[in-house]
């Protein structure tokens, strides 16, 4: 027994080994396979970051070819392309190669079937092998395309979160046209660009829905319609569509120096026109009926949509005027100004931070941001240092620029990168016929009711050219690729990408020609008034009653514009800046401890109130001279080679401040008596 076990001794001990290198061969093989897959989630880590490099690389090289060929285009005076169509061409080219010229690097897509859940999930956790992965929504797909869905990497990172133009990309180019507003003659054309930016932008985005639902019903009865497109849909792509970016026409009006009222109509309606368009649409969206039919039309809900629309735009309004006024004062009651790169910094957080603040309060950060330019520019660029005026403007055009010119190279770009396209002939030629007859019942017959006011007509060559300028820009697209998760929304966003194409590269480059063949003057100093007409004056025999009633009308009018500024002039800007006149010659006496403590010091130092670097309005009385016959009148009193006497509303005393303000108007009716004729030449605000 003894010699038998001695015998299977050895056996047993190679069975015990051999046991023991199979479970050592296991787990080692269990740790390799482990090892392999921590190898390849680190391969797929870095391949996804060099991908990531790579796309904004491509970006920052498209940006970088667009300076260049701007850089030509100047040199050689080519006008008949704008830097936003070279940057949507390069975008085409890209694309283009991206699309075909790069391989599928994915195709590991498996649909799951989760039949218990009626609603998706913003996040889902999956448990492959015991291992839990995360996934987050990225949108619907139609059943029909769920085999089409991309399977290019490089494509997926090309194509950016909407949220992205909202957050990153706007806020620097509306903020920078409040910021860079010539006020002079905004203000002086401001009844005309609030009527074209509010009224004309609604009448335009109604006559563009109506008419897009006649075409959607043409496609519904011709069978080229494969899901639902309400009504609240066509007039949200009227909204959508209305807003116009005429970036390329400004851009050949500045520099050829065109007319400075067609300047200011356009890019003032341009301005106020986006913040309207994008609450307009928001008002549509809200617009909910009660009742098993959540499209048909409801009164209770049209109103509802009516006071959305006026809560959010005031609501915004407000929240960027007072984030402007705390900026200005804190700028003002610091010592910021010793160090510019502080101010700067604060400056450019302060402003950013309206477009986000109102959107987290479910306003719109467009109006805010807007405003807030505006109010920055008003109140506390004259509290900055030198050094920080330069650099707050010069950065905001830089951000402005390029942002703009990478939007415009996105749009290139995701025609060929975006997989929800959904292009039909007719819906897009009824929406090119649409936006025309939009446009003309939106410059025309507000232009004729607005002439029945202003003393400066709009002319027909410049309501001709306001008529070609309405260009679909950034806007318009960012609007559009916010929302793209239903049939309608895909084919209003493919539609408005073809437009913008059209209107950039058609449109803007037939600028040029256009103002040439309306005769419209340009090398316009942008400083210098309109030229002076014979109907600039009248001259009128005695006091007449027709006189009186138009004297009456022009007070009445500029009544409103004179109350604002004169407590603008006397309380605001002694309040948030260092300009103004003193606080205790303005505020009642018994207020002189809370004057004294808000009045700066550089007020009681600056020997010339009115002569702020932001007062683009101010007209000397020195500066007023009119020839008439062998007389030339100066609204001083000098005159030769006769005398005249001048007479500035003698029967009132006026203070100094009111003096100021009616040069800023420059809406006071000087008289001017000569030989017993009196003259009356006004100087007033154009409605």
């Amino acid at each position: 027994m003894a010699e038998s076990l001695r015998r299977r001794l050895p056996l047993l001990l190679l069975l015990l080994l051999a046991a023991g290198g199979l479970r050592a061969a296991e787990r080692s093989g269990g740790s390799s396979s482990s090892a392999m897959e921590e190898l390849a989630t680190e391969k797929e880590a870095e391949e996804s970051h060099r991908q990531d490099s790579v796309s904004l690389l491509t970006f920052i090289l498209l940006l970088t070819l667009t300076i260049l060929t701007i850089w030509l285009f100047k040199h050689r005076r080519v006008r008949f392309l704008h830097e936003t169509g070279l940057a949507m061409i390069y975008g085409l080219i890209v694309g283009v190669i991206l699309r075909y010229g790069t391989p599928s690097t994915s195709g590991h897509d498996k649909p799951f079937s989760c039949s218990q859940e009626d609603r998706p999930f913003t996040t889902l956790l999956v448990n492959v092998s015991g291992k839990f992965f995360e996934y987050t929504l990225k949108g619907e797909i139609s059943p029909g395309k769920i085999h089409n869905v991309e399977q290019n990497d490089m494509l997926r990172k090309v194509t950016f979160d909407p949220e992205v133009f909202f957050n990153i990309l706007l806020p620097p180019i509306i903020f920078h046209a409040g910021y860079s507003l010539k006020k002079r003659h905004f203000f002086r054309n401001l009844g005309s660009i609030l009527a074209y930016a509010f009224l004309g932008t609604a009448v335009s985005c109604f006559i563009i829905g109506n008419l897009m639902y006649g075409v959607v019903k043409l496609m519904k009865l011709v069978g080229q319609l494969s899901d639902k497109f309400y009504y609240t849909d066509c007039l949200l792509f009227g909204a959508i569509i209305s807003a116009t970016d005429p970036v390329t026409v400004l851009a050949i009006f500045n520099e050829l120096h065109a007319d400075v009222d067609l300047y200011a109509l356009l890019f003032g309606e341009s301005v106020l026109n986006d913040a309207v368009a994008i609450v307009l649409s928001s008002s549509i969206v809200a617009y909910q009926p009660t009742g098993e039919n959540t499209h048909a039309f409801d009164a209770a809900a049209f109103f509802k949509s009516v006071g959305v629309f006026l809560g959010i735009f005031s609501g915004s309004f407000m929240m960027g005027a007072v984030t402007g006024v705390v900026t200005a004062l804190v700028t003002k009651f610091t010592k910021l100004h010793c160090f510019p790169l502080l101010e700067t910094a604060l400056f450019f957080l302060m402003s950013w931070s309206t477009f986000l603040l109102a959107e987290a309060c479910g306003f719109t950060g467009v109006v805010a941001v807007l405003f807030c330019g505006i109010t920055q520019a008003h109140y506390t660029y004259n509290n900055l240092s030198v050094e920080s005026r330069s650099r707050t403007k010069q950065l905001f055009e830089v951000l402005h620029f390029l942002a703009e010119n990478f939007i415009f190279s996105y749009m290139g770009l995701a025609l060929f990168t975006f997989q929800k396209h959904i292009f039909s002939p007719v819906f897009i030629i009824g929406a090119f016929v649409a936006i025309f007859l939009g446009r003309a019942a939106h410059i025309y017959p507000l232009s004729f009711l607005l002439n029945l006011g202003r003393r400066h007509k709009i002319s027909w060559s410049f309501q001709h050219m306001m008529m070609f300028s309405g260009l679909r820009g950034a806007m318009a697209f960012a609007l559009a690729i916010r929302d793209t998760a239903t049939y309608s929304h895909q084919m209003m966003f493919s539609t408005t990408l073809l437009i913008v194409f059209f209107t950039v590269w058609i449109v803007g480059g037939g600028t040029t020609p256009m103002l040439s063949w309306l005769n419209i003057r340009v090398g316009v100093d942008p400083d210098q008034d309109p030229p002076p007409t014979n109907d600039s004056f009248q001259v009128l025999q005695g006091d007449g009653q027709d006189s009186a009633r138009r004297n009456r009308t022009k007070q009445e009018s500029a009544w409103l514009f004179r109350l604002w500024y004169s407590f603008d002039h006397n309380y605001l800007k002694p309040i948030l800046t260092h300009s103004g006149p003193p606080l205790t010659t303005t505020l009642p006496s018994w207020c002189g401890l809370i004057a004294h403590c808000l009045t700066s010091p550089q007020v009681y130092d600056n020997q010339e109130q009115l002569r702020e670097e932001d007062s683009d309005f101010i007209l000397n009385d020195g500066d007023l001279t009119v020839t008439y016959g062998d007389t030339t009148i100066t609204a001083n009193g000098s005159s030769g080679p006769h005398t005249a006497t001048t007479n500035l509303d003698s029967r009132r005393t006026k203070s100094s401040s009111e003096e100021a303000l009616e040069r800023d108007l420059g809406a006071a009716d000087h008289e001017v008596t000569s030989r017993g004729t009196r003259l009356v030449f006004p100087l007033e605000y154009n409605a």
